[in-house]
């Protein structure tokens, strides 16, 4: 029998050859193309570290796992989320849409410099107590002209006070760590609400045991902190709870950042830490009378 076209039998019944053109991309899924955005948890394809996402830069991601160890990888394929196989890709700039705030939740302002210092001050307990108050409310300080400055410890506040010597437009606003009745933080605070400097000094204070108290556990993946026993150190009890490094001052410190680092705003803090605050910058911030 001659052989004949499909054509002049009409269509072809049978259709097109399989083999014909990249039959293999028919099998091929697709991989998803996705944002590397903070706090994205993604896994590593070939290794298996997962972390959240903590840093991108120039095409570099950064990622940090529940233990607080980091690790950086080029963008691309070989990534998982939830399981299932994603190309990272750097986040497109979002169009700003009205006017942007601070970290604090208050209105930027813009090309505005820092006013001047102002001879009034804010007093914190120590070191992480001031750098917390600096990365959430620090935009609003310089643009109020405030200084934010740590005791070391409450006990010296009576000494630090006589020294700064408040007065009429000379405030200082302190902020205090446990202040709840019956502690001795509490009754230092009395004691300058009854000494010589007291229409010019205002202590606040809030009811955690350390300013890390005032950041929420859920940044950091926990449900609750822990309860620490009377006779630990309260930091080294927290680490060890965690299961983070406590062995040195320099654990402790790494903690800190690490929680620290968690923070990207003012909700991310505790409102009985937030609202002491800002009554201790309205407070040297008004004029005197």
């Amino acid at each position: 029998m001659p052989a004949t076209s499909n054509d002049s039998f009409g269509p072809d019944r049978y259709g097109s050859d399989v083999l014909a053109g990249d039959w293999k991309a028919r099998t091929r899924k697709a991989i998803p193309a996705v944002d590397a955005e903070r706090d994205l948890v993604v896994e590593l394809a070939e290794s298996g570290f997962c972390g959240a996402i903590v840093g991108l830069e120039k095409g570099v991601v950064t990622l940090e796992d529940r233990f607080g160890a980091k690790r950086m990888f080029p963008l691309g394929h070989g990534f998982l989320v939830d399981g299932e196989a994603v190309q990272l890709v750097a986040p497109k700039p979002r169009a700003t849409q009205g006017r942007l705030r601070t970290a604090s939740g208050s209105f930027a302002v813009d090309r505005s410099p820092a006013r001047v210092t102002l001879p009034s001050r804010i007093f914190v307990e120590g070191r992480h107590d001031a750098e917390l108050v600096e990365k959430v409310w620090g935009a609003d300080l310089r643009i109020e002209g405030v200084v934010v400055e740590y005791l070391q410890g409450v006990d010296v506040l009576g000494d630090v006070l006589a020294e700064f010597r408040p007065g009429p437009g000379r405030k200082a606003g302190v902020l205090v760590d446990h202040l709840v009745p019956g502690s001795k933080e509490q009754r230092i605070a009395d004691a300058v609400a009854r000494g010589p400097h007291r229409a010019h000094v205002l202590v606040v204070g809030h009811p955690f045991i350390d300013i890390w108290q005032s950041v929420k556990p859920a940044r950091l993946g926990k449900s609750a902190w822990p309860v620490i026993p009377r006779g630990t150190e309260w930091k080294h009890g927290v680490c060890e709870a965690f299961g983070w490094p406590h062995a040195e001052q320099a654990d402790i410190a790494r903690a800190w950042q690490h929680i620290l680092g968690q923070v990207r705003g003012y909700g991310d803090l505790e409102p009985a830490l937030l609202g002491r605050v800002e009554e201790l910058i309205d407070f040297v911030t008004t004029p005197a009378t």
